[in-house]
């Protein structure tokens, strides 16, 4: 049987990117579909999260399937030493698909590699964050009508971000221009840079962050300084507010252009900015339920066509 995990977005064809954003379309028309019926999904969050395991489990729910799994490993046998393996197998055991959110970079691959059901990673470290690309992916193409030949202005955090570098090895199939904007403490990845020319995907680096840098912008993609990443806080706190959003920068800004944030947000986006008919990340967090029923439905084999007969 082929596995049908869901580990990296890279896995991803333009085909198969397209297809999903199709299945979502469809979730979004109609949310409540007990096409799941009989499954059981768990969710095993070794690290923590709201809207991620909010929306897998609502979207799990909407679908009629049951939900397993525990968001505090501190309740777990992983306490008293049972291994990652162990755990993946024992589960197993009872779910039909493994969603999973784990600190340490790679685990979301072993997973897969070991269980006998799909796994969903939902973050794996500074990794990746797949199923936040495809609503990423969702919210964009929503609100510009293509994911063709877009500016896309990355900000922040983009030495730690996982949902960045999902986004970016995603657009690669859609002709991108990116701005990474970020101090040199957080700057791109070189590894990512070099996926960049690899790919033939431009790049500009930035260290300014103003309304004249911004003004072309079709997607500004804000993130957070992650805390949770430094092993020294005095560098956090030299980095935590170096870039903020405010309302006064975006009047050079396309009309068309929306803010998207994966969220939570700290300080990098002032409360002026909620009122912006640009600001779209509460509603960019609404997408990934329809976006996680399509994934859940996908690698448990579901088609689109089996969607939509399905209402």
């Amino acid at each position: 049987m082929t596995n049908r995990s869901l580990v990296a977005i890279e896995e991803y064809s333009k085909e198969k990117i397209l297809y999903m954003l199709e299945m979502a379309k469809e979730f979004e028309k109609c949310p409540n579909r007990k096409i799941l019926d009989s499954k059981i999904v768990a969710t095993l969050f070794f690290e923590p999260s709201t809207r991620t395991r909010l929306s897998f489990e609502t979207a799990a729910n909407r679908l009629g399937a049951k939900v397993i799994g525990f968001t505090d490993p501190k309740v777990t046998s992983s306490t008293k030493g049972e291994t990652l393996k162990d755990t993946i197998m024992m589960v197993s055991n009872y779910a039909d698909v493994i969603v999973m959110r784990h600190y340490l970079e790679g685990a979301a691959r072993y997973a897969s590699e070991i269980a006998p059901v799909p796994i969903v990673n939902a973050g794996d470290g500074a990794n990746q964050h797949p199923s936040q690309t495809m609503l990423d992916l969702y919210s964009i193409y929503k609100t510009q009508g293509t994911l063709e030949n877009l500016n896309i202005y990355m900000v922040g955090d983009l030495k730690y971000g996982r949902t960045v570098h999902s986004l970016l090895m995603a657009m690669r199939h859609f002709n991108p221009t990116f701005h990474f904007v970020a101090p040199d403490e957080l700057k791109m990845p070189d590894e990512y840079k070099l996926y960049c020319r690899k790919n033939g995907i431009r790049y500009v680096e930035h260290r300014d962050f103003n309304e004249d840098v911004i003004a072309d912008a079709d997607i500004i993609y804000m993130t957070r300084v992650q805390r949770e990443r430094f092993t020294d806080l005095m560098e956090y706190e030299k980095v935590k507010n170096v870039y903020i959003l405010h309302e006064q920068m975006l009047h050079k800004t396309k009309e068309t252009m929306k803010i998207l944030h994966p969220l939570p947000r700290v300080n990098e986006i002032a409360y002026d900015v909620d009122s912006s008919p640009k600001a779209y990340y509460f509603q960019q967090a609404k997408n990934g339920l329809y976006a996680r029923q399509a994934i859940i439905c996908d690698v448990l084999g579901i088609t689109l066509d089996e969607v939509r007969n399905n209402k």
